[in-house]
């Protein structure tokens, strides 16, 4: 139903900067969201937003990281500054249309069973110190 696209990963230095963004094909998700998986980590919820833009995060991004929603163009995006090499990571961008798992917060969502129904195919973020 929902096919997810990302794109926008790459390496950059500590302290600097990426955008990331998630293209929505098909019908438009009531949530769409980021979540991270280093190696030897469990995948680690970043942050989702809503179609009405209700935005949960992570305690680790707060304050560096802002999620946003086209809803035009049903594009996610993850802006990310002040990186730092523990953010480096496979960046998957999740989606799902179910009211009571969109609501969850982040933080709630990764001690629960709810997993997102889409799920795209990731993109790396490496930063270096």
């Amino acid at each position: 139903q929902v096919q997810l696209v990302e794109s926008g990963g790459g390496s950059v230095q500590a302290g600097g900067s990426l955008r990331l963004s998630c293209a929505a094909i098909g019908y438009s998700p009531y949530c769409m969201g980021w979540f991270r998986q280093a190696p030897g980590k469990e995948r680690e919820g970043v942050a989702r937003i809503t179609s009405d833009g209700l935005t949960s995060y992570a305690d680790s991004v707060k304050g560096r990281f802002t999620v946003s929603l086209d809803n035009a163009k049903n594009t996610l995006y993850l802006q990310m500054n002040s990186l730092n090499p523990e953010d480096t990571a496979m960046y998957y961008c999740a989606a799902d249309f179910r009211r009571g798992v969109c609501l969850t917060t982040i933080q709630a969502l990764g001690t629960s069973r709810m997993v997102y129904h889409y799920w795209g195919q990731g993109t790396q973020v490496t930063v270096s110190s």
